[in-house]
């Protein structure tokens, strides 16, 4: 028996659909008197569709909106009075390592945490949800149920009943996941050095509003680049319209001006055209075209080759260097006429003196960043029981590109908020063994539940963060079990770190500081008409 409808139809959302079908750009988003995100008609620009001439209405300007933004910047600067407190017993190594796992939602552990990192962080990498409808929820009064969540948001009724007949066309509002990413990046932010970098991963669904984001908060100019990765192995035949092999990865910098990118290492497919046929001292080298399209007359001259055969430029051309350039070229064994000597004439160019590295292109295919196939495969390799933990894992190999291009020489701090899967941690495990590097990560993942009936869940990981750490702890005995670079300081531990309230007598943890264990709790009162607040503002460690 079909159950019934615990409402009745919502006949003014009906009819914003029908307008929106004819003017989508009429339709937008906006709170209810509960706070709730529905759609609504802009009048103004209504009006406009319909007019044939301008309408007046609201100052026209450049900015990106949403209903909740003031709430999400005003969250982004409130106080918590929570704390971090060591969870030795599921923590790897606890007294010596430098890596963090912390257990939690995000936005409390970056608020908890950017007094210790402030302007520490080199690279952040994140992999948010994509707002495709999930029931994956990171809220702004921090964290809640699934649950919960839907019942506040009128999406289900106090007997669990849904009453929304598409909850994953509900999910794709854009209001509530702006708002989100919103108040967490403009915390990041600080944690950057000022020659700091940050990469976020995406799609088409968010791409768009996700740059708008980052260029109001660490401003246009120091947009770098968007990155395009092509995630998947081979094309669906099955899509619907066009079959999706790729993400974005916006990059982003603190300071554009004190960032460069390092050079990806030559490959040997680049370094297989250098030759020495006539045995040079200087080693392989290359033959370039001694010719160039932009004319000048005085680089207008014959060159004679060693047979005694005469050339001149192509036409409309003439040579790349004037004539005396080409004498001490010529002089310096520079020019090739071929074995024989019959050839036209071109420059050598030897591998010793061209650029030691590749310039990163914004277009990254599967055989050099890995792809999803290829995480999952890596998954199977740690947790030889099952294969179905993650859906959409990142590869180690795509993190890694991204450090490799941007990492400085010495040892470095990688941040991960959205660590899902563990990926990030295990790719600077596995950089480290390689490299030789002491690079440290700090991870978080909030506890979101595993569904019951889920495999993770039967295969005893009750929450999300249970599968991250038990991927980290997996990964690190991995790597130390391979081959490495004596140079590493072998560090495959991490402190775990849960996310609790304390009140005025706890003691609080410093994650840089393991061994203190006694602080000051500084107080800002305020008072707020006839109220007072107490806002834990900070928290010191003080004495050893």
């Amino acid at each position: 028996m079909d159950k019934l409808k615990m409402h009745s139809p919502d006949l003014s959302q009906e009819n914003i659909e029908k307008i929106r079908s004819l003017f989508p750009n009429c339709v937008t988003e906006v709170s209810d008197e509960s706070g709730n995100i529905k759609l609504a008609i802009d009048f103004d620009q209504l009006k406009q569709e319909l007019s044939d001439y301008i309408i007046e209405g609201p100052q026209e300007r450049y900015h990106l909106n949403w209903p909740g933004k003031r709430q999400a910047l005003l969250t982004a600067n409130a106080p918590i009075a929570k704390t971090l407190r060591p969870c030795r017993e599921e923590s790897v190594n606890f007294d010596s390592t430098e890596n963090l796992f912390i257990e939690g939602d995000n936005l409390e552990a970056l608020k908890i945490l950017q007094e210790t990192y402030l302007n520490k962080v080199n690279v952040i990498y994140i992999d948010p949800p994509y707002n495709t409808g999930n029931d994956f929820i990171y809220d702004d009064d921090f964290s809640e149920s699934t649950d919960s969540y839907l019942v506040k948001s009128n999406q289900q009724d106090q007997a669990g009943n849904r009453l929304v007949s598409n909850s994953s066309s509900s999910g794709r509002y854009h209001s509530t996941w702006l708002g989100n990413i919103y108040s967490r990046l403009k915390i990041a932010r600080n944690f950057l050095k000022d020659d700091g970098v940050i990469f976020l991963s995406i799609d088409d669904g968010e791409q768009a509003n996700l740059r708008k984001i980052c260029d109001e908060i660490f401003g246009e100019n120091n947009f770098v680049a968007n990155i395009i990765w092509q995630k998947k192995y081979a094309a669906s035949n099955d899509a619907k319209y066009l079959s999706d092999v790729h993400d974005f990865i916006l990059c982003y910098c603190k300071d554009k001006g004190k960032w460069r990118p390092n050079l990806f290492p030559r490959s040997e497919e680049l370094n297989s055209k250098y030759k020495n046929p006539d045995n040079d001292p200087r080693g392989d080298w290359y033959s370039t075209n001694l010719s160039v399209k932009t004319y000048s007359a005085k680089n207008d001259y014959i060159i004679t080759s060693p047979a005694g055969i005469e050339f001149s430029p192509p036409a409309s051309r003439c040579w790349a260097v004037s004539k005396e350039k080409y004498e001490e070229l010529l002089e310096d064994n520079r020019i090739w006429f071929g074995k024989d000597g019959t050839s036209r004439p071109y420059q050598k160019k030897f591998l010793t003196e061209v650029q030691q590295g590749v310039v990163p292109t914004t277009l990254w295919f599967h055989d050099e960043a890995g792809h999803n196939i290829g995480a999952k495969s890596q998954l199977r390799d740690l947790f030889k029981e099952t294969t179905a933990l993650f859906d959409t894992p990142k590869p180690t190999k795509l993190i890694d590109r991204l450090l490799t291009m941007s990492l400085p020489e010495e040892d470095s701090i990688v941040m991960d908020f959205y660590a899902g899967s563990g990926t990030t941690a295990h790719a600077v495990y596995e950089r480290n063994a390689r490299e030789g590097r002491n690079d440290k990560f700090i991870v978080v993942q909030i506890a979101q539940e595993n569904p019951t009936k889920s495999i993770a869940f039967k295969e005893g990981y009750k929450t999300l963060a249970d599968m991250t750490k038990e991927r980290i702890v997996r990964s690190g005995d991995y790597v130390l079990s391979g081959t490495y670079d004596e140079r590493w300081n072998k560090d495959i531990g991490f402190r775990k770190l849960n996310i609790d309230t304390s009140n005025m007598t706890d003691v609080f943890y410093r994650p840089d500081q393991v061994d203190q264990q006694i602080c000051l709790l500084k107080l800002k009162i305020l008072k707020k008409t006839e109220r007072m607040k107490i806002y834990y503002s900070k928290f010191y460690l003080i004495g050893a």
